[in-house]
């Protein structure tokens, strides 16, 4: 199956690329972090703070610093226990698991972190963040400046960054229970990873910047990646000077080669534990991941992207004030229902609040737009509302400048948006929001090819997380969903004439406590 053909029938076509003799093995599973044995290890401090309300001056962090910022980031945040009411073929009656910041299909959480640090009380290098341990893993000591500006065709200026954050998909990591469909899912789940990011260096005073085209070889060489196994997704440099953020494709200097890059510093050997004692071949993200690679810097694209234009009866929303909200708070209270989704009308205030929050934090420096202070969007949010106050049920398109509503298809839609739910593990019945982000149906393939579909996908996952954190702060909860019918929600929305497509479900509303054991891991 070429690539092209997997991509599509990921989306739309599940069957034709999962095989029917599927069978998982639980007991064999691999563990949700990476884990390096034999090399230096830095500690970081247990003691985080407690609330992120207040945004910090920019200033230059320290190794504790460094700890707190992946500590909301992507740490463990909770421990909890709880008994299925109805039981489970997976793992029994008796659940179990270590929650973070953010939501991960299945909690098998397929990325990791890295980062290029340069602090006075660590020595320069390539680190890992184990996050079962709460510490830094020295995989390779330098300065690699140079390196990884010219990896990103030396449109970023690195020199004047303290860190630079690589998120990566270890692909067996969730593979092993979802088998091909994991590849849609790690890119969703990078991008909840990236947008918690962002939202985490708001409060710490750092700015930054997303690199989504980059010289793939030659950072997962950096890194000491086997891209078999493991490769980067996103480059995010971190900084606190002024640091030019432009791109450069003019000077000579940014046009490079992976494999030359790779020649320049040698391979290192490494040692990491997943626990599972057999690993299965996946070959189709293996070659999907290998056509999306970039191998020179002149293939980098820019993305302008397309206004939407939605026919249909305007419905202005109340002018509200941003939210304001304590992230380490909502890091904490976040929660995924399922069954435990109460009913409960919602104001046209809080709506208006959490379409403008998730969007405008939603705003970000990329490397895809041709104006970087612009920062366009290329996902949009569509949304079936049901019991909104003032609203009559039916399904919308938000239109973020205008901060207004554009009906779409009046009506209850929650029968079919229901029935498009094979798993049936959420009852829509009970949900007064269900949110759908979506895209260009074609992934912007004629200008990134492959790649373009695992940008598009960290882009839905980044939209996501802002979702789910205004939600959280107006005291809601959000489960999102793949298990739904694309071609369903297409309809409702009449997406065909705007050429998207549903990339994600995301359910919103109110919800009972649910009967279990949690325990804080933040002190």
């Amino acid at each position: 199956m070429n690539p092209d053909t997997f991509l599509h029938n990921l989306h739309f076509d599940i069957d034709q690329i999962t095989p029917p003799d599927w069978e998982v093995d639980w007991e064999d599973a691999p563990l949700a972090y990476k884990l390096y044995r034999g090399l230096p290890v830095f500690p970081l401090s247990l003691e985080v703070p407690l609330s992120l309300e207040e945004w910090e001056a920019p200033a230059k962090p320290d190794l504790r610093r460094i700890g707190d910022f992946l500590r909301y980031t992507f740490g463990l945040n909770q421990f909890s226990q709880s008994v299925s009411p109805m039981g489970s073929d997976e793992q029994g009656d008796f659940m179990q698991s270590f929650r973070r910041s953010v939501p991960s299909g299945g909690a098998l959480y397929p990325n990791e972190l890295y980062m290029f640090l340069k602090l006075e009380d660590l020595p320069e290098g390539i680190y890992h963040y184990d996050v079962l341990h709460h510490r830094l893993v020295l995989l390779r000591k330098g300065n690699f400046d140079s390196y990884i500006a010219r990896a990103l065709g030396s449109r970023c200026d690195v020199s004047t960054c303290f860190g630079t954050v690589f998120v990566t998909t270890m692909f067996w990591k969730n593979y092993y229970k979802y088998n091909n469909f994991a590849y849609r899912l790690q890119g969703l789940d990078a991008g909840g990873v990236i947008g918690q990011l962002l939202e985490v260096t708001k409060r710490f005073g750092f700015a930054a910047g997303v690199y989504f085209q980059f010289l793939d070889r030659a950072l997962n060489h950096l890194l000491g990646l086997s891209e078999e196994e493991e490769s980067v997704y996103a480059v995010i440099p971190l900084s606190v000077e002024t640091t030019s953020w432009a791109s450069n494709r003019t000077s000579r200097n940014g046009m490079a080669s992976a494999s030359k890059l790779c020649e320049e510093i040698t391979t290192i050997q490494t040692n990491n534990w997943v626990r599972s004692n057999k690993v299965k071949e996946f070959p189709m993200l293996t070659s999907v991941n290998k056509a999306s690679m970039q191998e020179s810097t002149n293939s980098f694209r820019q993305i302008i992207p397309q206004e939407t234009h939605c026919e249909g009866r305007p419905v202005t929303l109340p002018r509200v004030n941003r939210i304001s909200y304590d992230l380490a708070a909502v890091c904490r209270e976040r929660f995924s229902p399922d069954m435990d989704f109460t009913s409960g009308k919602v104001s046209q205030e809080q709506l208006a609040a959490l379409l403008q929050e998730a969007t405008k934090s939603c705003l970000y420096r990329s490397d895809l737009d041709l104006a970087l202070d612009k920062r366009a969007s290329r996902v949009t949010l569509y949304v079936c509302l049901n019991k909104v106050e003032g609203i009559p049920d039916g399904a919308y398109y938000y239109d973020c400048d205008a901060h207004s509503l554009r009906e779409i298809n009046p009506g209850d839609h929650r029968v079919a948006l229901q029935s498009g739910m094979p798993a049936g593990n959420v009852n829509l019945f009970q949900v007064p929001l269900c949110f759908h982000i979506a895209g260009d149906k074609a992934y912007h393939k004629t200008e990134l090819g492959c790649r373009g579909y695992r940008i598009q996908q960290m882009e839905a996952g980044m939209l996501m997380q802002r979702i789910l954190i205004a939600a959280t702060a107006l005291g809601m909860g959000g489960h999102p969903l793949l298990g739904f019918d694309a071609k369903m929600s297409d309809e409702i929305y009449r997406m065909e004439a705007q050429g998207k497509t549903s990339l994600i479900q995301i359910p919103i509303g109110f919800y009972r406590a649910r009967p279990w054991l949690r325990g804080n891991l933040i002190s």
